[in-house]
């Protein structure tokens, strides 16, 4: 550099070029000139606890007290009041490109828009870009293959959570305890890398507070008087799993890779929750999904695809607002713990994108209780039906939720009858809690199903009544004079009759109420169809294999008619039939579905 004299902006004395620069003997014999406006920045930074305040000012400390060959001086008017405010819109950056002018200095800037704005001027400029660092921090050598986190404090011993989920042991690294000297040696490595290094970036800067998203590590940083003393805690992913590895059941896999659903992954802090989030958002991507997630810090190791947001300036609700438009098929919400993020989950579920949402909580259901009175109760079975529980990196328990109207488990008058969330285990479908409007009060109360011996009889004698109809029909007992029967969907009509006829024969027989639903794998399921106009008809087309199969046909919720699919894969309606008209209508409003 020839220039006799040289303006340097914030971001090159935060980086250190010019001390480098100078030391390296490429920068003799010049006047540094930094403005005013660029102190009081720094000294501003530096009150507020941020690190690049501090680096700045140790910097034009290094300056000044370097070669005599190189003079330091300060110049320029200091900053007003409103030209502070205006400090984001580039008000200190005027300043600094006025000062290089007035001086006929070169303006030396490592951010791109100043540089931009400084040859639109007309000021001499010379952009550095910002270098990236490619050596091995300190940080790392104290991480072995099986650590999970390393714990760094003045006046103690370095230690480390090392082995696997469920098995992780808190040890000690070393004898020597760290000193102050040493942890500043490591905080200014992993800050100078954190900005200068595409893949890493400061996630949280606080006064006496510092969280770094370094690659893989999440780094956090406290300093007096936030903590007692100087504290490093470095933690990082050990393994890295596929869905296939926790061998979910089918019915699970499909309720989580199908349509829009909301779950909730739970379970106590390090035990997996966030690995197998990851395994999930990969999973569904490779599917041909669009995966994003909300994560404060950026942690989740998932792959180019997926895109990692943070809450923008500093709130949910407009990251939200931002995603709707990008239209995701599944977003992960890490984190979730305060009432915004809970209303943010719900309102982006309710807007139809299947939500998945990470929550610490000491067991399964005491997640569910975190959304009590922070959603309305109606709305939580909406909001989540699926809670799957994490503990030493295996899947412990698993809940699905519904809302039924019922009378709740140990109450018995039909007028205590109320909407209630019941909370049933995945696998085998027992109720194991119920969650109501108790008085003016939310509660979640645990359930045990009596097997009283009259309970038993009242089963064997409906089941034996009703297995000419289904020999696998299922019979549970509600109270003592209501049952309710699970039978094949197709029985469903012969069972109860003509207008009723059949079934209220059988509840006189027994004495008893029988509610008749259908079994969960009867369920009929949407088919793909298609639709052609042929003369004065409409055909609703079908593949080959569904030949002769009864299907349903329904106009959103509405149920229109049921009929067999023809020889020619088809099934035929006159357009001028009322059946035709709706056809039409529910084709044109896309609200058509047919099911098998």
């Amino acid at each position: 550099m020839k220039t006799k004299k040289i303006v340097p902006d914030t971001s090159i004395l935060i980086q250190k070029k010019l001390s480098d620069t100078i030391e390296s003997g490429k920068l003799k014999n010049c006047r540094i000139i930094i403005p005013r406006a660029v102190l009081d920045e720094l000294q501003a930074q530096a009150s507020r606890g941020r690190d690049i305040g501090f680096e700045g000012l140790e910097e034009i400390k290094k300056l000044r007290t370097g070669k005599k060959a190189i003079k330091v001086e300060f110049s320029g008017s200091r900053p007003t009041l409103e030209e502070i405010q205006l400090a984001k819109k580039g008000r200190i950056d005027a300043i600094i490109r006025d000062v290089a002018a007035k001086e006929n200095a070169l303006l030396l800037t490592s951010d791109f828009v100043q540089a931009l704005v400084a040859e639109a001027e007309g000021v001499n400029v010379k952009y550095i870009e910002q270098a990236k660092v490619k050596a091995k921090l300190k940080l790392e050598s104290f991480f072995t293959k099986d650590t999970q986190s390393v714990h760094l404090k003045v006046g103690v011993a370095p230690m480390a959570k090392k082995g696997k989920p469920g098995q992780i042991k808190l040890v000690k690294i070393r004898k020597k305890v760290c000193d102050e000297k040493e942890l500043a040696s490591i905080i200014d490595q992993v800050t100078y890398k954190a900005r200068r290094d595409d893949n890493s970036f400061i996630e949280i800067g606080k006064h006496g507070a510092l969280v770094v998203q370094l690659r893989d590590y999440r780094i956090s940083i406290t300093r007096p008087p936030f903590s007692d003393n100087v504290e490093i805690t470095a933690v990082r992913p050990i393994v890295k799993l596929g869905l296939d590895d926790y061998k979910l059941h089918k019915e699970l896999q499909n309720r989580i890779c199908t349509g829009s659903q909301g779950v909730l992954i739970a379970g106590p802090p390090g035990s997996g929750k966030s690995t197998f989030a990851a395994s999930i958002a990969e999973f569904l991507s490779k599917k041909g999904n669009v995966v994003k997630t909300f994560e404060q810090p950026r942690d989740l190791q998932v792959g180019p695809n997926v895109t990692q947001y943070a809450p923008l300036e500093g709130d949910w609700n407009k990251t939200a607002e931002l995603l709707l438009l990008v239209r995701p098929d599944y977003t992960i919400f890490d984190e979730v713990r305060r009432s915004k993020d809970f209303r943010t989950f719900s309102d982006m579920r309710l807007a139809g994108v299947g939500m998945i949402g990470i929550v610490h909580s000491t067991s399964p259901v005491s997640a569910i209780q975190r959304f009590i009175g922070r959603v309305e109760l109606g709305i939580i079975p909406h909001v989540i039906d699926t809670v799957i529980y994490i503990n030493a990196g295996r899947i412990e328990k698993i809940y699905e939720l519904g809302l039924v109207v019922k009378v709740p488990s140990g109450m018995k008058e039909q007028d205590l009858a109320r909407p209630v969330v019941e909370v049933r285990d995945f696998e085998n479908k027992e109720l194991e809690y119920e969650i109501y409007t108790y008085g003016e009060e939310n509660v979640i109360i645990p359930v045990q199903e009596e097997k009283s011996p009259l309970n038993e009889l009242a089963k064997s004698a409906v089941y034996n009544t009703l297995k000419v109809y289904d020999s696998q029909a299922i019979v549970e007992v509600l109270s003592q004079d209501r049952v309710a029967v699970k039978v094949s969907n197709e029985i469903i009509p012969r069972l109860i009759g003509k207008k009723g006829s059949n079934i209220e024969q059988l509840e006189k027989k027994l004495g008893l109420h029988i509610s008749v639903e259908p079994r969960e794998e009867t369920f009929k399921r949407e088919v793909k169809w298609g639709f052609e106009e042929s003369g004065n008809a409409i055909l609703l087309k079908f593949s080959r294999d569904m030949t002769s199969k009864q299907v349903d046909v329904y106009e959103g919720e509405n149920f229109l008619f049921s009929a067999f699919v023809g020889k020619s894969a088809n099934i035929k309606v006159k357009k001028r039939s009322d059946l035709g008209r709706s056809i039409l209508r529910a084709i044109a409003s896309n609200r058509l579905s047919i099911r098998y």
